[in-house]
C-alpha cells in the first residue's frame, strides 16, 4: 500500500523538479547552519547593548562573554534569533517562488496520528529520564546561571519551552528537511529513502549544534531528533515536531525546577 504522507508531501512531488539542486541543497543546509549561530550571537549582541551596564565602555568580546551566562540576555536573543530564521526562511523560499505553508508543511495533523506520537515521545522521555538517572548525569546543568541570572522566570520558561521550539523545527525539520528529501523524489521507492535520509542527516546536525551539551546528551539528541522527524513525516505537518519538541522542553524545564526549587 503506497505511503499517502510520502505522495501527498511536496517534498516529495516527483511531478515536479525540486525547488533546490543538489548543490543548492548543499550551499542551503551550509548558509542555513551559519545563520543559526550568527542569529544567535547578533540576538545576544543587541540584547547586551541594551540591557548590560556600562557597555558603552565595554568591547565585543565583553558583552558576549557576560551576555551568554546571563539568562534575560539569552532569553532574549532566543527571542531575536527566531524572528530572524523566520524571515530568511521565508525570505529564501519566496525568492525560489515556493508555497511557504506548503513546502514547510505548515498544516493541520491527525488527532489519531498526534496522540500516537506523544505516546512515542513519553516512551522516549521515560526511558531517557531512567537512563540518566543510572548514569548520574546532569544534561541541564547549563541553564544554571541563566536561572540564577534571569530576570524573570517566565522570560527564561517561554524561549526555552516555546520560542527555541519553534526555529529549531522550522530549520531542522522544515527547510532543511524538505530540500534534502526532494533530492530523492524521482519514484516511491527513492522517496522514502529521502526521507530516511533527510532525518538521518538533519538529526545528525540538530544533535552537533548543541555544543553545551557533551556526548552522552548529544546522542539523546540524535534519537530525540528521529522522532521529531518521524512525526514530520508520519504526519505530514511540522507543526506537530513543534508541539513535540515544546513538550519535550516543557518537562525538562518542569524537571530541572523541581530539583532547584
Amino acid at each position: 500500500m503506497p505511503n499517502h504522507t510520502l505522495t501527498t508531501n511536496p517534498a516529495f512531488n516527483h511531478q515536479h523538479l525540486p525547488l533546490f539542486s543538489r548543490l543548492g541543497t548543499f550551499l542551503l543546509t551550509v548558509g542555513m547552519l551559519i545563520a543559526f549561530f550568527v542569529s544567535q550571537l547578533l540576538g545576544i549582541y543587541i540584547a547586551g547593548k541594551l540591557l548590560l551596564p556600562a557597555t558603552k565602555n565595554s568591547d565585543v568580546g565583553d558583552i558576549f562573554f557576560f551576555g551568554s551566562s546571563n539568562g534575560t540576555i539569552v532569553s532574549i536573543s532566543i527571542i531575536i534569533s527566531c524572528l530572524l530564521l523566520m524571515t530568511l526562511s521565508y525570505l529564501i523560499l519566496r525568492l525560489r517562488s515556493a508555497d511557504v505553508r506548503q513546502y514547510l508543511a505548515l498544516k493541520p495533523f491527525s488527532l489519531a496520528v498526534g496522540m500516537g506520537m506523544l505516546g512515542i515521545l513519553l516512551i522516549f522521555m521515560i526511558g531517557s529520564q531512567a537512563l540518566t538517572y543510572f548514569l548520574d548525569k546532569s544534561p541541564l546543568v547549563f541553564v544554571d546561571p541563566l536561572y540564577q541570572s534571569v530576570s524573570s522566570l517566565w522570560l527564561l520558561v517561554f524561549a526555552i519551552v516555546i520560542v527555541a521550539p519553534i526555529y529549531e523545527e522550522l530549520v531542522f525539520r522544515g527547510i532543511l528537511w524538505s530540500a534534502i528529501a526532494e533530492q530523492f523524489a524521482a519514484s516511491p521507492v527513492s522517496m522514502q529513502r529521502g526521507a530516511v535520509v533527510a532525518s538521518i542527516v538533519t538529526s545528525f546536525i540538530f544533535a552537533a549544534i548543541h555544543l553545551q551539551y557533551g556526548m552522552y546528551e548529544i546522542s539523546t539528541l540524535v534519537v530525540l531528533a528521529l522522532i521529531f522527524c518521524y512525526a514530520r513525516l508520519k504526519s505530514g505537518s511540522l507543526i506537530l515536531p513543534m508541539l513535540l519538541h515544546m513538550i519535550n522542553n516543557g518537562a525538562a524545564m518542569w524537571q530541572y525546577l523541581t530539583q532547584v526549587g
